[in-house]
């Protein structure tokens, strides 16, 4: 390839055909294909590259605190989640139906990472995903009132085609979560899919956000067109935890 073919796909932006050019052109003599194969098989490859990158780009904003999958999830330990839910729910089609999900449950059995992997999966399928913990939630759009932004930074929350909030009920919150709250879970309702997480029974969400009757809003417009996943068992975290701790008493013993 000449050093004036290279440079003018690098002007066109075509790195995913730059780099599998040369490739092409020995497969090309090889296989005798027409000129018609030859350029399907170099699109192919700049669209695929493409492809890649936007996939890349996606689950990069979603701001993931881990990057989980579903095949990443052990079902065996927990035999309380019904997997054949779960596979359904990472075809994504609720995100279609602009149906949401509340993953409930006590600490370490599993909501954050299957709502993660709901997200890594939405994203690869071409949608726009944003994960959040509640508690970076009520800090940024604190921020942002603090600064005149708030119509800005709550659009943030409202154009991705799913949105995961994560950690609701490890503590009680700021005064202005019960508003911010509302206000996603309002202007987001049957437009846009929201997953929740959240450690506490529904009847306790009045004193977590500090006010009975918006948490009761709240619950009231979002649990319309929720499915409900309550999950029960072992903690996963106890359960690594354990094996750590059973790794370090088996190397110090080997000492």
């Amino acid at each position: 390839m000449n050093q004036q073919l290279k440079t003018t796909l690098k002007r066109l932006k075509l790195s995913g055909l730059l780099s599998s050019l040369e490739v092409r052109l020995q497969e090309s003599q090889g296989n005798q294909l027409s000129h018609l194969e030859f350029l399907e098989l170099i699109i192919s490859d700049e669209i695929a590259l493409r492809e890649d990158r936007a996939i890349e780009r996606r689950i990069s904003t979603a701001g993931f605190r881990e990057l989980k999958t579903i095949e990443d999830f052990d079902f065996r330990f927990n035999p309380s989640i019904n997997r054949s839910q779960i596979m359904e729910l990472a075809t994504c089609k609720f995100i279609r139906q602009q149906r949401d999900i509340l993953f409930m449950g006590p600490p370490g059995v599993g909501k954050s990472h299957l709502a993660q992997a709901i997200g890594h999966q939405a994203a690869k399928m071409g949608n726009i995903v944003l994960y959040r913990s509640i508690f970076d939630t009520v800090g940024e759009l604190n921020q942002a009132a603090a600064l005149n932004e708030s119509d800005k930074a709550m659009r943030r929350y409202l154009r991705p085609d799913l949105l995961i909030i994560d950690d609701m009920g490890l503590k009680k919150l700021p005064t202005p979560a019960g508003e911010y709250m509302f206000e996603i879970i309002m202007r987001r309702y049957a437009l846009r899919s929201t997953i929740m997480t959240s450690n506490r029974p529904l009847e306790e969400w009045g004193r977590l956000v500090g006010d009975v009757p918006t948490a009761t809003a709240i619950l009231d417009r979002f649990l319309s067109r929720a499915d409900i996943i309550q999950i029960t068992g072992k903690s996963y975290r106890l359960k690594d935890n354990a094996c750590k701790k059973k790794n370090e008493h088996g190397k110090n013993d080997n000492n």
